[in-house]
């Protein structure tokens, strides 16, 4: 894994980390999430992210 990739991944998970918190305060919907996830996905393309994109 080269450097970008793990900034990449890092990145991912420490945003989708503050989604999820989030999504379980109510202050997003499923539907909210599911589009973050994905714009977050595409944006940092991370290479251990998509294995936990639908865990939560």
């Amino acid at each position: 894994m080269s450097k970008e990739q793990l900034t990449n991944e890092k990145l991912y998970q420490a945003t989708m980390s503050m989604v999820r918190k989030m999504l379980a305060e109510g202050l997003i919907s499923e539907e909210e999430y599911r589009q973050i996830d994905t714009m977050f996905l595409e944006k940092y393309r991370p290479v251990f992210g998509t294995l936990f994109s639908e865990i939560r």
